[in-house]
């Protein structure tokens, strides 16, 4: 008996998906602009041959139209600007604390033309659409808007690279300079307050990463309540009443007495309530 009714289950669902699979096409044949709605996968983390990005978890941000692909690991407090691509596809890439990879930028690993990972090192300040490419960069560097480290290339610490400028293939940096042009060359020593600047660099951006990072968690109700309350403010009149404001004639958080409409008498509870969450304000 349960056979014959498993069959019969089996061949009604088999009638239902013909029927509907007949309904599509009847509607599609309507249509008098075709539209075929395609889901895009989200690109923000992305596993390559079974393996994943490591994260240190919510400290770092990932901006929403930022990729972090394939064998990359990221310390903490790191973040990862908008537009910016970290790929660890074909090789190892490795991005410690407190360091940034600014928008549009790209870090990428080597393996065709010669067998390169990437490695940067804490406190970093990698520029807007600069390109960082098998490449060793030590703690405490600014890497320039545009520039370009190449493979095989290092940068020691304390280093600044200037803006577009470009680090050739195999070139070593040295601690302390300030590199520009292209090809890349020493311009000068650093003074000891553009030292200091590396590691204030790292920490601004760090802070507005911190408040991106709250502003990106926000869900849609929140902004609605958020972009409803902005316009209440821009509109409200002083003196229209506000209630989140305490009101000095209020007794024992009921209204004040003798106006109306600003009482809580029918619903005491709710008063008390009210009278708890003003004081836990104060």
């Amino acid at each position: 008996m349960a056979s014959m009714s498993s069959r019969i289950a089996v061949a009604a669902s088999g009638a239902a998906r013909k029927i509907g699979a007949a309904l599509d096409s009847m509607g599609a044949g309507m249509e008098v602009a075709k539209y075929t709605e395609r889901l895009v996968p989200s690109s923000r983390i992305v596993s390559v041959n079974g393996v994943s990005p490591a994260l240190s978890g919510a400290n770092n941000f990932i901006a929403p139209s930022a990729s972090v692909i394939g064998n990359v690991t990221i310390g903490e407090h790191s973040s990862v600007w908008y537009g910016a691509t970290v790929r660890g596809d074909v090789n190892t890439l490795k991005i410690g604390s407190k360091t940034s990879v600014g928008d549009r930028a790209v870090v990428h690993v080597a393996k065709i033309q010669g067998d390169h990972p990437t490695y940067i090192g804490d406190n970093v300040t990698i520029g807007a659409c600069a390109i960082v490419h098998a490449c060793t960069i030590e703690d405490l560097v600014v890497i320039g808007e545009s520039a370009q480290i190449m493979d095989g290339a290092s940068v020691s610490t304390n280093s600044i690279i200037a803006p577009a400028s470009i680090v050739t293939p195999g070139t070593k940096v040295p601690s302390g300079e300030l590199w520009s042009g292209s090809p890349a060359k020493k311009v000068r020593s650093l003074t000891a307050d553009e030292i200091a600047s590396i590691s204030e660099s790292a920490h601004d951006t760090l802070e507005l990463a911190y408040l991106h990072a709250v502003e990106n968690s926000k869900d849609y109700k929140q902004l609605i309540e958020e972009d409803e309350d902005r316009l209440d403010r821009k509109l409200r009149k002083k003196a229209w009443f506000d209630p989140n404001i305490p009101d000095p004639d209020d007794v024992l958080g009921q209204g004040v007495p003798g106006r109306i409409f600003n009482s809580t008498l029918t619903n005491p509870e709710e008063g008390l309530k009210f009278k708890a969450k003003r004081d836990a304000k104060a």
